[in-house]
C-alpha cells in the first residue's frame, strides 16, 4: 500500500466543527444600536443639554478609540477571521487513521472527522450519523452497541470488537466474508464552552489486523502440527525439571494421553530412568548453548524402560541459573539391519554407564570434569540447579585433606599407573564419604578425556563402621563389667548372707547390732553398684510386665518432685491412647529416676524439666534420623530440660561406665550406663539430643506391645506373700565359691533342711550317686570350673527327670536360660541374695513341686 503524504492544502477537513458562537456579531449590533440611540437624543434635546456634558461625551469616546487604535497596534486585538483556526487537539483528531465523533451523552454531535465519513452509511442525507445509528440493522452488533451506549451514558470507557458478515451496509467487495470493526467510547474532560459532558467514539477496521493475526495462528498451528507428528519425540523443561512441552510422538512413546498433559504435570524424573534425570539438568557456566549427545533410558507410564539418544541443549541465564530446556529424542528400540549390531552396542553401553550404582567422570589432564554418568550428582550431592559441573575440578567437590593425594594420582593416572584409592569426605553439607578409583582414559584425537574416575559411596558404610566400633567397644566394656558384677555378688552374696546369720543371734537392743546393720546396708549398696553394671552389660534380671506409661510416670511424679527440690518445676504431658509395652516396672522406674536426677544436676540455678509419652507409627519412624533404629511403631518418652546442654564430644560418651562431667565424689558414672542397658535389655532405643546453652532431651523408643486377648495390664510388682520358711527335705546344693556355699548350707540347715555339698559338678554326681539321686531340690551356681551348671543338669536329667533345680548367678535369668536346654523345671534366684530370699526360693520351689505331685 502507498504512502500518502498530506500537505496543507490536502489536509482533511472535519466534517463538523460547531465551535465558536455568533455571539461576537451580536455584541456590534447591540453597539450600533445603543450609539444611534445616543445620536437621537442628542438631535432631539441638544438644545436642552449642556455643553459641557455634550463635550465630556465625546472626549470620553474619543479616548476608547484611541486606546482601541494602539491595542490593535501592539496586538492586543484582533479582527475576527470568518473561519475556525485549526488548534492542535483539532489536528490531532482530524489526523486520525480512523473515524471519530464527539459527542454529548444523549448523542448530538459536535465533531467528526473526515475519516469517519469513508465508513458506508456514516454520512445520511449530507449530515453526519451516530455510532449506534451507524451500525443500525446489523444483528450481529446489536448487543455490543447496547454496552457501549450504556457506557457512553454512564460515562464509562468500553471497547468492543464486532465482526459483520460484508462489512458496513454490505457494501464491501465480497459480501460473505467476515469484517472486523472496533468500536470504542470514552468520556472526555470537562469543556469551558459546553455545558454537558461530552464523550468520543471511535470506529476503526480492523479486518486486516485479523487476518494477519489468523494466519499467524494458522501458520503456528501448522508448525506445531508438524512438530507433534514429528518422527522423533520432543520435550522441554524448566530449571527444576518440571516438563513444561511434550509432542505427541513422545507421548504416545511415554504411553500418556497428549489431551490430558498440563504443563508442569510431569517432572523429568518421572520420564528418565534411575538418576539421568540429573544429566538432563546442566548448562554451560559461561550461558552458551551447546547441544549434547546423551545416550539413556526412558521409563514409559507402564514402568518399562526404552532406549532413547538425546540431543540435548541447556543454557544458563545471565544471573547463572538454569533456563529451559530443549530436547529432541530419538528412539532406539530399533535400528536397519546394517546398524543393528552397533545400536545394540550402544544401548548396551549407556544402561552400564548411566544404571551403575557408582559414580563415573572423566577428567582433563588438569582434573576437571569432562564428563559424568547419572549417578555422578546424587552421589556428589550436587545439584544442576546450582552450578554447571563442566569444567569443575574434581577437587573441589572433596575435602581438603584428600586433595594432594588425589591430585598424585590423577598424575599417576595420566601416566597409565594404577593408583592407590583415595578415601576423602565431600565438600557438600553433612557427613558424606566417597572411595576414588582412577585410571587412564584411551587418548583420541580432539578429546580432552585423559582420566576415568570412579566413585563410591562409603558414607552408609562409614557409620556402619563407626556404629560397629562404638558397639565393639561398648560390648567390651560390658563383659568387663559383667564379670567384674558377676565375681563382686559372690563377695556379696557371703557379706549379707554372714550379716543376717549375725543378726539372727544379735537382738536390736545388742551392742553389735547396729554396726552389724551398717555391715549389711554398705553390702546392699554395693549390690545395687553391682546391679547397674549388670545392667550395662545387659545381664541382669529383667521381671517384665505388660505396662501402661503413662500411669507408671503418674506414679512417680510426687517422687520425683521430692527429688528435685523447689527451684525446678516438673511438668508432665501424656499422648492420647498411649500403646502398652513390655517391661520390668522397677527397671522401667529406675531409668525415668536417673533421667531426671540427670537433668536436675544439668539446672544448678533451677529450671524446668518436662516429661512426655506419646505414640510414634512405623511410617513416622521411618522419617526420623537416628540411626540404629528399626522402622516399627514405638512408645516415646521423653524428659526434657533447660539445663546448660551437652557437647558432641560429652554425648560420645555419656553412656560409658564410669564417665561422669560431676565433681569428683558427687557420681560414680553408672547412672546413664544402667539408663543404657536397661533400654537395650528392653529391646528399645535411647537417643540424646542436646543444645550447649539451650538443654538436653532425652527420646526413649519402647517397643509397641500388643498384649493377648485375657492379658491383664499391670501397673506395678506385686508383693510377695508372706508365709512359713521352714521344711525338712533334703536339698544338694553346689556352689564353687566356699564363702557362698558355707553361707547357703547354714541359711538352709537353720530353717530344718538337710543339705549335702559339693564345690563342682563331678563332686555333685558322686553325692547324687552315694545318696542312690534321693533328694528334693537342687540348687546349683551357673558358672564353675570344669563342669558348669547346665552340663550338670544334663546329667542329673538322665537319672532324675521331675527333679525341681534352682540355679543361682550373678547374671540375667534370661542369658542363664539360653543355656538350658530343657528349663520346664529350673527356677532362677540371682546374686547376691539373703537369707530370707534363698529360703523363700526355696520354699517356692518345694511347694509347687509338691503340689504338681498331689494333682
Amino acid at each position: 500500500m502507498a504512502s500518502t503524504q498530506l500537505g496543507e492544502d490536502s489536509y482533511p477537513e472535519p466534517l463538523v466543527a460547531r465551535g465558536r458562537s455568533n455571539s461576537g456579531l451580536w455584541r456590534v449590533a447591540a453597539l450600533g444600536v445603543v450609539m444611534v440611540a445616543v445620536a437621537t437624543v442628542f438631535a432631539l434635546f441638544g438644545d436642552r443639554i449642556p455643553s459641557d456634558l455634550v463635550m465630556t461625551f465625546v472626549g470620553v469616546l474619543a479616548v476608547i478609540g484611541v486606546f482601541c487604535l494602539f491595542g490593535l497596534a501592539a496586538g492586543l486585538f484582533k479582527f475576527a477571521s470568518g473561519e475556525e483556526k485549526r488548534t492542535v487537539s483539532r489536528a490531532v483528531v482530524d489526523s486520525l487513521p480512523y473515524g471519530a465523533v464527539v459527542s454529548d451523552r444523549d448523542g448530538k454531535i459536535s465533531y467528526v472527522n473526515a475519516h469517519y465519513g469513508n465508513f458506508s452509511g456514516g454520512i445520511s442525507n449530507g449530515v453526519p450519523v451516530g455510532v449506534p445509528r451507524l451500525f443500525a440493522g446489523q444483528s450481529e452488533a446489536s448487543e455490543a452497541l447496547y454496552r457501549l451506549a450504556r457506557a457512553s451514558k454512564d460515562g464509562r470507557s468500553a471497547v468492543e470488537d464486532i465482526r459483520l458478515i460484508g462489512g458496513l451496509g454490505g457494501s464491501q467487495t465480497d459480501s460473505s466474508k467476515p469484517f472486523w470493526y472496533r468500536v470504542a467510547v470514552r468520556p472526555l474532560p470537562e469543556i469551558d464552552e459546553v455545558k454537558k459532558p461530552q464523550v468520543v467514539w471511535s470506529v476503526e477496521d480492523i479486518t486486516r489486523d485479523r487476518d494477519n493475526n489468523e494466519s499467524a495462528f494458522r501458520d503456528l498451528q501448522r508448525a506445531i502440527d508438524y512438530l507433534d507428528h514429528a518422527p522423533a519425540g520432543f520435550f522441554s523443561a524448566d530449571a527444576q525439571g518440571r516438563i513444561q512441552y511434550l509432542n505427541s510422538t513422545l507421548t504416545d512413546w511415554l504411553g500418556y494421553d497428549l489431551a490430558e498433559f498440563n504443563s508442569g504435570q510431569l517432572r523429568l524424573t518421572d520420564i528418565v530412568r534411575g538418576d539421568g534425570a540429573s544429566l538432563l539438568m546442566r548448562g554451560r557456566g559461561d550461558g552458551e548453548i551447546g547441544t549434547e549427545i546423551i545416550d539413556i533410558d526412558f521409563v514409559r507410564r507402564n514402568g518399562t524402560a526404552f532406549p532413547v539418544r538425546l540431543l540435548h541443549r541447556a543454557a544458563r541465564l545471565a544471573e547463572g541459573e538454569l533456563g529451559e530446556t530443549r530436547t529432541l529424542v530419538l528412539d532406539q528400540t530399533s535400528a536397519p539391519d546394517s546398524e543393528e549390531e552397533l545400536r545394540a552396542a550402544e544401548v548396551r553401553f549407556s544402561r552400564f554407564f548411566n544404571d551403575t550404582p557408582f559414580a563415573i567422570a572423566t577428567l582433563d589432564a588438569a582434573g576437571r570434569i569432562v564428563r559424568t554418568n547419572a549417578p555422578f550428582g546424587r552421589i556428589f550431592k550436587w545439584s544442576g540447579e546450582q552450578k554447571s559441573l563442566e569444567l569443575q575440578p574434581l577437587a573441589e567437590l572433596i575435602g581438603e585433606g584428600s586433595r594432594e593425594k588425589f591430585a598424585a594420582a590423577i598424575a599417576e593416572a595420566g601416566a597409565h599407573r594404577s593408583p592407590e584409592p583415595v578415601d576423602a569426605l565431600l565438600t557438600a553439607e553433612g557427613d558424606h564419604a566417597v572411595r576414588l578409583y582412577l585410571s587412564g582414559s584411551e587418548m583420541s584425537a580432539g578429546s580432552p578425556e585423559q582420566v576415568n574416575v570412579y566413585a563410591l559411596d562409603m558414607t552408609d558404610q562409614r557409620k556402619l563402621e563407626a556404629q560397629f566400633a562404638q558397639s565393639q567397644k561398648m560390648q567390651a566394656v560390658g563383659q568387663l563389667a559383667g564379670g567384674v558384677a558377676h565375681d563382686f555378688n559372690n563377695l556379696l552374696t557371703a557379706i549379707i548372707g554372714f550379716s543376717d546369720l549375725l543378726l539372727l543371734k544379735h537382738k536390736p537392743g545388742d551392742p553389735s547390732f547396729s554396726e552389724l546393720m551398717q555391715i549389711k546396708q554398705n553390702a546392699n549398696r554395693a549390690a545395687g553398684l553391682t546391679r547397674q553394671l549388670l545392667a550395662f552389660s545387659r545381664r541382669q534380671t529383667l521381671r517384665p510386665q505388660t505396662l501402661e506409661l503413662p500411669l507408671i510416670v503418674d506414679d512417680l511424679t510426687v517422687l520425683l518432685k521430692r527429688m528435685i527440690g523447689e527451684k525446678i518445676s516438673l511438668a508432665v504431658e501424656h499422648g492420647r491412647n498411649i500403646w502398652p509395652v513390655r517391661a520390668d516396672v522397677v527397671q522401667l522406674e529406675q531409668v525415668i529416676i536417673n533421667l531426671v536426677v540427670n537433668a536436675r544436676d544439668a539446672m544448678p540455678e533451677g529450671g524446668s524439666i518436662t516429661l512426655r509419652t506419646g505414640n510414634v507409627t512405623e511410617s513416622e519412624t521411618s522419617q526420623l534420623n537416628f540411626e540404629g533404629m528399626v522402622a516399627a511403631d514405638y512408645v516415646l518418652i521423653e524428659v526434657q530440660d533447660t539445663g546448660t546442654g551437652m557437647s558432641a564430644e560429652v554425648l560420645a560418651k555419656i553412656f560409658e561406665p564410669f564417665f561422669t562431667t560431676k565433681e569428683l565424689g558427687k557420681g560414680t558414672g553408672l547412672g546413664l550406663s544402667t539408663v543404657y542397658g536397661i533400654v537395650k535389655q528392653t529391646e528399645g532405643f535411647i537417643y540424646p539430643v542436646s543444645v550447649v546453652g539451650v538443654g538436653t532431651t532425652f527420646k526413649i523408643f519402647l517397643p509397641r506391645y500388643i498384649p493377648l486377648a485375657n492379658e491383664a495390664v499391670a501397673k506395678g510388682p506385686v508383693a510377695a506373700p508372706v508365709r512359713d520358711l521352714t521344711g525338712h527335705e533334703r536339698i544338694l546344693l553346689v556352689e564353687d565359691e566356699e564363702s557362698v556355699r558355707n553361707f547357703s548350707a547354714r541359711a538352709l540347715r537353720t530353717t530344718g533342711y538337710e543339705v549335702f555339698e559339693a564345690d563342682g559338678g563331678d563332686e555333685a554326681l558322686e553325692i547324687l550317686e552315694e545318696l542312690e539321686f534321693k533328694i528334693d531340690l537342687m540348687i546349683s551356681d551357673v558358672l564353675m570350673p570344669e563342669m558348669d551348671g547346665p552340663t550338670l543338669l544334663k546329667h542329673v536329667r538322665e537319672v532324675m527327670p521331675t527333679l525341681k533345680v534352682i540355679f543361682v548367678s550373678g547374671f540375667a535369668e534370661d542369658s542363664v536360660r539360653r543355656d538350658i536346654e530343657d528349663d520346664q523345671s529350673v527356677e532362677f534366684l540371682s546374686k547376691p541374695y539373703s537369707l530370707d530370699q534363698i529360703n523363700s526360693k526355696v520354699k517356692e520351689v518345694l511347694q509347687s513341686a509338691l503340689r504338681g505331685t498331689t494333682e
